[in-house]
């Protein structure tokens, strides 16, 4: 685990991840504008005072993006926590006891993987209305079918363990197996699967607040991006309108996955395919040339 966070690309994750964790949680100090009301002209060029340049309505991008990226943050890491939650609970279960448990929770999770997730998002969001509780809800029911699969394979593996065999025999409780000998092994796997659910969380709220299925009232990454492309923002060529938004959502979901990647990569080596070495594909002499020659 520690080798992995301290991988170059794990690294640069994590310096990028740091920063917007900074921005978001200080955005109200950091803001040099309101959100709220006009400091400059109408779709105003980046100057000085406005670095990243003013909306529609004479606001400022660069508080804009500040107040979104807190906003945004909260939904992509909060609904993270719920699908990763119940993607545990499925799968560990399911892992654990097998039998009929395992293929009722998977036929369950089955149901919910085939299912096109946008699609019942979007309706689901239009059906329950444009809210940022209802987009964490149906981001976080969703997005937990693969952590439940990954999971329920690696308690398979686990509980076929020496020491969990162990614990059987002395008696030891199936909750007790659970927690203590089952869980704390899945916590760097949970890591990485936390880490790569945010940011499809973060993606996918941006989809829903863009396509105007979020809170209205709210602003998020997608909001900014969603009343700049509805408000002419790329007729008129103000794209500083619309890019910084856009800018930051990419930058934060490269930096989620580089850190991702890299536990990934640190729980499974053979992943790592750039370790192949030339050197080890080279041919060894035949027998009866060279040096073996009599």
């Amino acid at each position: 685990m520690r080798t992995a966070v301290a991988s170059p690309p794990a690294i640069i994750g994590l310096v990028v991840i740091g920063l917007f964790l900074t921005a978001s949680v200080f955005s109200g100090f950091l803001k040099p504008y309101s959100t709220t009301a006009p400091s400059c002209g109408v779709f105003e060029p980046p100057s000085a005072r406005h670095w990243l340049g003013c909306d529609d309505g004479g606001v400022d991008v660069l508080s804009l993006v500040l107040q979104g990226g807190q906003v945004s943050m909260f939904v992509g890491f909060t609904a993270a926590m719920i699908a990763i939650l119940i993607g545990a609970i499925f799968g560990v279960v399911s892992g654990y006891f097998g039998g009929w448990v395992d293929a009722v929770l998977m036929r369950i999770t089955d149901y919910f993987m085939v299912i096109p997730q946008i699609v019942l998002m979007i309706v689901v969001a239009a059906v329950w209305g444009p809210s940022l509780s209802h987009v964490i809800m149906v981001i976080g029911f969703l997005m937990w079918t693969s952590t439940a699969r990954v999971v329920r394979a690696q308690v398979k593996s686990l509980r076929e363990r020496v020491y969990v065999r162990r614990a059987v025999s002395i008696g030891a409780g199936h909750i007790r197996i659970i927690l203590t000998h089952i869980v704390p092994q899945l916590g760097p796997l949970l890591i990485a699967n936390t880490v790569l659910a945010i940011t499809l969380a973060i993606f996918n709220e941006t989809a829903l607040a863009f396509l105007g299925l979020s809170d209205p009232t709210a602003v998020t990454w997608g909001t900014i991006m969603e009343h700049a492309f509805e408000r002419g923002a790329i007729s008129t060529g103000a794209w500083w309108a619309i890019v910084p938004a856009g800018v930051c959502v990419a930058a934060l979901i490269v930096g989620c996955y580089l850190v991702g990647n890299s536990i990934e990569d640190g729980l499974n080596p053979r992943l790592r395919a750039s370790y192949l070495s030339t050197r080890s594909w080279r041919l060894r002499p035949l027998v009866g040339r060279g040096k073996d020659a009599l």
